[in-house]
């Protein structure tokens, strides 16, 4: 059978896709590229924010026309949309199966179950089955996606995962380690370490493991030189992680930290478990003890009750710590969150996005100034993938700053030096330096 993907949201559900590409691969399946082409197509979903879970919608409704074109073509949906709204899932004539986020490594069964004529909905647990000898078809030649804990235990108030995602789950180290050694000896040089936390790692193994044991371990394995991981919890972020990544090159010196909100009230309503000075006391350590270490973060605009002094903090945080990079959202309540439950979606949505774009203004301004200074220095650069349209490749340096230079598509996943020509608030550009 030919199936084909289509994936919203974060790295992790990239991760997801590859595993679920491999396993039907090895059981003899054919990944489409196209939905035309395809028998199948599975949707693996977002539902961090109302726009993500409105991507799926939109893809159902085009798929309902592919099908009715067709004839036949079977549907899937997983992911965390399929985990919040399964059974209205099933009410989408278009849709065959449902499937929760930990019964991935069962995609080939369920696939036969759904070619068979059965419509039904799998939530069954069965991550403990997804370790380094589940085949993947990854999406990249040099890096790749490793998650080593599964789930989120932390319960902000605004946030879906939990309920989604599950309880925090970690693989087992030498399993990680081996997968890391594995991708090494395939030519992989870069990897990057995943999880909801991805700090929390091993606190539920209790065997010593941690995220900095992990990346001290992977150090040492020949042929990877770049280390990197996602997503942290400014609570949860040790000094002795801090010392690791300072104590080698290969560790990424991008250090994202998402705070959420400058206002200390707000960070309370969101069950953060953290103060301003707390996180701002964090960011002072890791900057005085990683050299070139460089800060990104994530930002909620409009959370209930947020008002203009408390919005104004969050603009002085921005101010004063200077991130090279902010994600910025609008609060959306997801149901069965907390915040959701009882608290009021009292900010107008002409105010949220007067202040999310006040912001955006803000941080564009920080990016030119702060990018101004890699302007003539030679980096190194790593690169990652080709642009669209005319013909340059773009790679990124050990802080996670995009670089556009004319090359091959052959120097794709090499390394590189380039010295910086131009700037902007985004990209940097460059040319080789032979």
């Amino acid at each position: 059978m030919k199936v084909a993907f289509r994936t919203f949201g974060c790295q992790m559900n990239i991760n997801d896709t590859e595993a679920m590409m491999g396993v039907l691969s090895k059981a003899g399946h054919e990944i489409a590229v196209s939905e035309e082409e395809a028998d199948a197509v599975i949707v693996n979903t977002c539902a961090v924010r109302a726009k993500s879970e409105d991507k799926l919608y939109g893809k159902l409704g085009q798929l309902k026309a592919v099908k009715k074109r067709k004839g036949r073509l079977l549907v899937g949906v997983c992911g965390c949309v399929a985990e919040k709204n399964a059974l209205e899932l099933l009410t989408h004539k278009e849709v065959d199966f449902v499937f929760g986020t930990r019964a991935i490594t069962r995609v080939d069964e369920l696939l036969g179950r759904a070619e068979s004529g059965e419509r039904f909905i799998e939530m069954g647990d069965f991550i403990d089955e997804l370790d380094s000898t589940t085949p993947r078809i990854r999406t990249s030649a040099h890096h790749a996606w490793i998650t080593i804990i599964f789930g989120c235990n932390k319960f902000c108030s605004y946030c879906i995962v939990p309920y989604t995602r599950g309880r925090e789950k970690s693989r087992n180290m030498d399993d990680i380690l081996s997968e890391a050694r594995e991708l090494a000896v395939n030519g992989y040089r870069e990897i990057t370490y995943l999880g909801q936390n991805v700090d929390s790692y091993g606190k539920d193994l209790e065997d010593g493991s941690s995220l900095a044991k992990l990346i001290r371990e992977t150090i040492e394995i020949n042929g990877i030189e770049r280390i990197w991981f996602l997503t942290s919890y400014p609570r949860d972020f040790s000094d002795e992680l801090i010392d690791v990544i300072a104590s080698s090159e290969k560790v990424s010196r991008a250090i994202h930290l998402p705070v959420q909100s400058g206002s200390n009230r707000i960070l309370k309503d969101m069950n953060r478990g953290y103060t301003r000075e707390y996180y701002l006391d964090l960011l002072g350590r890791v900057k005085n003890r990683i050299q070139g270490a460089t800060l990104s973060t994530d930002l909620i605009i409009g959370f209930p009750g947020e008002t203009e002094k408390e919005y104004e903090e969050t603009v002085s945080l921005v101010k004063e710590v200077r991130f090279e990079r902010v994600n910025l959202a609008m609060y959306s309540p997801r149901e069965g969150t907390l915040s959701a439950k009882k608290m009021k979606d009292d900010v107008p949505q002409e105010v949220k996005t007067r202040r999310l774009n006040d912001l955006l203004a803000i941080q564009k301004h920080i990016n030119r100034e702060e990018n101004e200074k890699y302007l003539n220095e030679t980096i190194d650069v790593i690169g990652e993938g080709k642009v669209k349209g005319n013909g340059k490749i773009y790679g990124r340096t050990m802080n996670n700053k995009i670089v556009i230079y004319e090359a091959e598509a052959d120097l794709i996943g090499q390394p590189v030096k380039i010295r910086i020509v131009r700037v902007s608030a985004g990209p940097l550009y460059g040319v080789i330096v032979k």
